[in-house]
């Protein structure tokens, strides 16, 4: 019973471990953007100060036309009286026709004749785009996500020669990905990371400054292949490893034959040498109190007599 229990612990441990590889890694990042009540209060407060002026002035005749009055004048006090944060520009169309571009700061707008069009941004943007099952030159479906920094240097092209510059820079650097992975194969993927980051910013900072946009960098963050592959190159790689490993011992064999034949050599030409050899290697084997060394003697020649004497 308890013999059971372990396997399944291991089993349970083993799906664990498995899951954990293929699990979509996420990370936390705390909200941090700008706060735009600012703004929003500094619209009200031009409201409130149409308002309160236009009452203070036609109080002596204060009536329901008054009342309306003052809350028309309010909102175009809003309307015409605008703020645009530091890393704001605001284009601004009159009569349908782009007119100028605003901010930083406070600005004007005609109400019924201008009105702001879109608002950009200029600070560095970092957006994540992915480009899923894109094949490589030799023909594997891999998944690769990235990162991209940009940022917008001319509001005005931004804003008249593409319908979405955010969404055209992320399809943009998806498609650019694409291509550059179609033309790496699997082995060099992991390998030239760095030259694939700078192809893809040189190509889409090339396509990008026609619209007023300048792509920073490109940066790979993960490269997934599928599970089966994964096993695959997993089992080669060990094979590869094993294969260099019986090399080097091949070799480091080849070496020592080589200072054995070397020895014998030696050995060869000094007899002397072969015996200075032997008693060492006695003298190391009888040196452990705890070894018996067996060697043959040739005391027994001493009691031939015949031999001796010279005798047959």
């Amino acid at each position: 019973m308890k013999r059971r229990t372990h396997k399944s612990d291991e089993a349970e441990r083993f799906r664990e471990i498995e899951e954990s590889h293929h699990r979509p890694l996420t990370t936390e990042i705390e909200n941090n953007d700008a706060s735009r009540s600012g703004i929003y209060l500094f619209t009200i407060g031009m409201f409130v100060m149409g308002v309160a002026v236009t009452l203070a002035l036609t109080s002596p005749w204060l009536s329901i036309g008054t009342i309306i009055a003052s809350l028309f004048a309010g909102w175009l006090l809003a309307q015409l009286i605008r703020i645009a944060p530091q890393w704001e520009r605001v284009s601004i169309l009159r009569f349908g026709r782009f007119s100028r571009i605003a901010g930083p700061g406070p600005f004007f707008v005609i109400p019924f004749a201008e009105y702001a069009a879109m608002y950009v941004d200029h600070r560095i943007m970092a957006d994540s785009f992915s480009a899923e099952e894109a094949l490589t030159a030799d023909l594997v479906p891999v998944d690769v996500d990235a990162i991209l920094f940009w940022m917008v240097w001319d509001a005005e092209k931004a804003c008249l020669e593409v319908e979405n510059y955010p969404k055209a820079v992320l399809w943009s650097a998806q498609t650019a990905m694409r291509d550059a992975i179609g033309q790496i194969n699997l082995a060099d993927l992991s390998m030239r990371r760095k030259q694939i980051d700078h192809e893809l910013e040189q190509a889409l900072a090339a396509k990008c400054e026609q619209w007023g946009i300048t792509v920073l960098s490109v940066e790979i963050r993960d490269i997934s292949i599928p599970r089966e592959l994964q096993h695959a190159l997993s089992r080669e790689a060990q094979a590869q490893k094993e294969r260099d490993a019986r090399i080097i011992l091949a070799e480091v064999e080849k070496d020592i034959s080589e200072m054995f034949v070397e020895a014998a050599d030696v050995y060869d030409r000094n007899p002397r040498a072969m015996e200075l050899r032997a008693m060492n290697l006695a003298y190391e084997g009888a040196r452990d109190a705890k070894s018996v060394l067996l060697a043959p003697s040739a005391l027994a020649d001493g009691f031939n007599v015949g031999r001796n004497c010279g005798r047959d």
